[in-house]
């Protein structure tokens, strides 16, 4: 179903967005697409896909990072051609930093992405502070989009209590998920589960991104 060149991954703060980035960008790696991924998350230090720097590089993906992206002077700085990365890559992963204020950096891409065609996931997860609703969740669509200038295309539930999730947690999610698809008539693209949990029906995901306050426990 994704078949635009750019995928831009969107969604609120702890959604488990750029772990479905992280995800992506490695599935499409391992069909044998040219892949690039770039980090234009200039919100949040905690959650980066300029994190995983080395396992894109053992995977033949190419990051694109901004330029203070892990270093304490943590000021953005977007110097990249996305139109010329686009031409020279099969598969252009973008994940965008939480909420619309996020979304501003996104904007300034709108024409390019309009032109080569894009695909915008919203990561919704039900477990989040202020999208704990489907109701609450498009408004925060709503807001991005008005923002970047960009429609979102599909919606990917990753709702998730970090380690402690269970299968029961994911599964009880799929309804609050379906309905805020339905809200912004939308297809659901897949239900995010962590690969160990196995839960029926859903997409089996590793788990790269964890807080730093779990960075000493299993996975999340």
């Amino acid at each position: 179903m994704l078949n635009n060149p750019a995928t831009i991954i969107t969604g609120h703060y702890g959604s488990g967005k750029t772990n479905i980035a992280v995800n992506l960008a490695l599935e499409f790696a391992d069909a044998g697409e040219k892949v690039c991924i770039i980090d234009l998350d200039i919100v949040n230090p905690y959650f980066r896909t300029a994190d995983f720097d080395k396992l894109f590089k053992d995977k033949g993906i190419y990051l694109v990072a901004p330029q203070y992206a892990n270093t304490n002077l943590d000021i953005p700085s977007l110097g990249f051609d996305l139109a010329a990365l686009l031409r020279q890559y099969d598969r252009v992963v973008i994940d965008v930093g939480g909420d619309d204020a996020g979304a501003i950096a996104l904007g300034q891409y709108s024409t390019v992405l309009k032109n080569f065609g894009y695909d915008m996931i919203y990561v919704v997860n039900s477990f989040r502070y202020l999208t704990s609703t489907p109701e609450e969740a498009i408004e925060l669509l709503r807001d991005i989009e008005l923002v970047s200038s960009l429609k979102a295309t599909a919606v990917v539930n990753s709702s998730n209590l970090g380690v402690s999730t269970t299968a029961e947690d994911v599964l009880g999610s799929v309804e609050y998920a379906k309905a805020a698809a339905d809200a912004a008539g939308l297809p659901l693209l897949f239900t995010a589960a962590k690969r160990d949990i196995s839960v029926p029906g859903t997409k089996a995901v590793d788990v790269f991104v964890r807080p730093f306050w779990e960075e000493n426990d299993i996975e999340e």
